[in-house]
């Protein structure tokens, strides 16, 4: 079984956006003769986000942790003591494209990180801006970036390295590093990119959201 896991805290507005894109690669997944299942983590919400996932039909994982890390752990562990033999993780406001989940498997490696683009800037974000963030990032084959919004992962190697560890930024950053360090096998691609959001006020400090804002500020 695939697992899809999505950390959630307060996402009510973009929740629904995401799954939509889920359950199309899902779609896609089963038509090929996969199994997928979808969970979504509530970590400390307070909004509408639980409802929303419920409509939306899929698992839902009640915590109070307020740490991404581990929701993406409690996530993960839940999902593979149902069986999931290959876990993919995004971000709940993020949107995956139809064939996310299928172009991870063609693979067939221990760890498959994804490249992300935003699709759509606030009006603020100015020319100057985007053209830092596009001169910093690669979006090519043999990439180095690693983005919790776009990451693939065996189940059993994600094991062997004891998964997520607790931490409230850059738990996937560790991840892999400790897949290398075993000598998984990890394939950086930019043949499924991931459209996430350029808003500042990111659930995750240290995050892409505050990266964002670095930039902005060194051209200020």
């Amino acid at each position: 079984m695939i697992a899809v896991i999505i950390p959630a805290h307060n996402e009510a507005r973009r929740l629904g956006h995401c799954l939509k894109a889920v359950r199309v690669a899902a779609a896609r997944a089963e038509a090929a003769g996969l199994e997928v299942e979808v969970l979504v983590v509530l970590d400390r919400c307070t909004d509408a986000s639980a409802r929303i996932a419920r409509r939306h039909g899929v698992h839902t994982l009640a915590l109070e942790a307020g740490n991404v890390g581990i929701a993406r752990r409690l996530g993960a562990a839940w999902m593979i003591e149902r069986g999931a033999q290959w876990l993919a993780f995004t971000d709940a406001d993020s949107r995956v494209p139809g064939h996310w989940l299928l172009s991870q498997l063609q693979w067939h490696a221990d760890a498959v990180c994804g490249t992300v683009h935003i699709e759509r800037w606030q009006p603020w974000q100015g020319a100057a801006l985007r053209q830092l963030y596009h001169s910093r990032y690669q979006a090519t084959e043999g990439h180095r970036h690693i983005h919790g919004a776009n990451l693939g992962v065996c189940a059993k190697a994600y094991a062997k390295v004891g998964g997520f560890q607790p931490l409230p930024a850059h738990e996937d950053v560790q991840l892999v590093l400790a897949l290398e360090a075993i000598g998984a096998q990890i394939v950086w691609t930019a043949s499924h990119s991931v459209a996430t959001s350029s808003r500042r006020d990111s659930r995750a400090r240290q995050g892409f959201g505050d990266y964002l804002s670095g930039l902005e500020g060194q051209i200020l």
